[in-house]
């Protein structure tokens, strides 16, 4: 049997969110949230290649429920009235990056804790490197809360988007 296009079984619907830091890029499935990342080219390929391929989908740009409750929660994030995101999220990545991100959604906000704090909570004391690069790799920006993580000597390492977008959300959330 032939694989036609349209006969594709699964979606990722895509949409363009506007944010006081810029605009992002949000992708669903009909599970979930799969994708919300800052605009940048290199990492939004990237990252639709993947769910592209982990889902078997096609990408189209849409809009459906979860962007509306999404663009709302955002806002209200923005506007210091929402410290908790109630969309259903899909987590794509490898059993480990997937750990690590659950540990990243437990962080309370406007709290920080280090890499090394992090890769003790997930039982895995000397692997704050992995842990750092599996934050590095969350695709679904600000509502997994990778910008809470910090070096153990307090500064502000890395972040995908940018350390000012960082620092910007830390500072909206009162952490620094």
């Amino acid at each position: 049997m032939r694989h036609n296009r349209f006969e594709t079984k699964n979606i990722i619907q895509t949409s363009i969110i506007n944010t006081p830091l810029g605009d992002m890029v949000a992708g669903a499935i009909k599970e979930g949230i799969c994708m919300l990342a800052f605009i940048h080219p290199l990492h939004i390929d990237a990252h639709l290649a993947k769910l592209k391929d982990v889902f078997d989908a096609e990408v189209i740009a849409g809009e459906n429920q979860y962007f509306v409750t999404l663009r709302e929660q955002l806002k209200e994030y923005f506007e210091c009235k929402r410290k908790d995101f109630t969309l259903p999220l899909k987590l794509v990545g490898t059993p480990f990056q997937v750990s690590v991100w659950k540990e990243l959604l437990k962080i309370p906000y406007g709290q920080t804790i280090s890499y090394k704090i992090q890769a003790i909570a997930i039982n895995m004391p000397k692997a704050y490197r992995a842990v750092a690069n599996a934050n590095g790799q969350n695709m679904i920006h600000i509502l997994v809360p990778c910008h809470r993580v910090i070096g153990h000597d307090g500064k502000l390492n890395g972040y995908g988007a940018g350390i000012e977008k960082k620092e910007f959300l830390l500072r909206l959330e009162g952490a620094i």
